[in-house]
């Protein structure tokens, strides 16, 4: 995992990016890949944001903070602004299904963690049960073995 300066600067550096390819292009579509690198960016900036707000971090809490939420607005302003690159140049139903798409995405990431998780659970009880399988048959086997060996002892008494 990276620390979350470097996802910050990053960001940063996209956003950086972005801005200096949306100078020279006439068209909004061209930005495709450079808006992909920008979030590319962010999603993983937010990933480093939710493991420190788990404590994976290092140093004040109130400067990272501080940090990560004057990023994340930063982040939406810029984002609006791409917005606005596609409404200035009449692209406003390229946006919507943009948005749309990323919704969807969203919606199956989610869908997908929350099976992993499920699948996740399902094999770790499997495994529970099998231990106690195996514990079980252990334990009778043990149990077999006390009893045939108090029988052979008593009958060679």
């Amino acid at each position: 995992m990276i620390d979350p300066i470097s996802a910050l600067a990053a960001v940063s550096s996209a956003v950086a990016l972005v801005k200096k390819v949306a100078e020279t292009v006439d068209d909004v579509a061209s930005l495709g890949p450079v808006l992909g690198k920008y979030f590319d960016a962010k999603a993983e900036a937010i990933e480093v944001v939710e493991k420190s707000k788990q404590g994976e971090f290092k140093g004040s809490a109130l400067g990272k903070a501080i940090e990560l939420e004057m990023a994340i607005e930063q982040a939406k302003q810029f984002e609006e602004q791409i917005k606005m690159l596609f409404f200035q140049s009449n692209k406003m139903d390229v946006w919507m299904r943009i948005a749309a798409r990323a919704q969807q995405m969203e919606v199956q990431a989610a869908h997908a963690a929350r099976r992993r998780k499920e699948a996740e659970k399902r094999k770790k009880q499997e495994m529970d049960e099998l231990f106690i399988i195996i514990m079980g048959l252990i334990v009778a086997l043990v149990s077999v073995s006390v009893v045939v060996w108090a029988v052979l002892e008593g009958m060679n008494q």
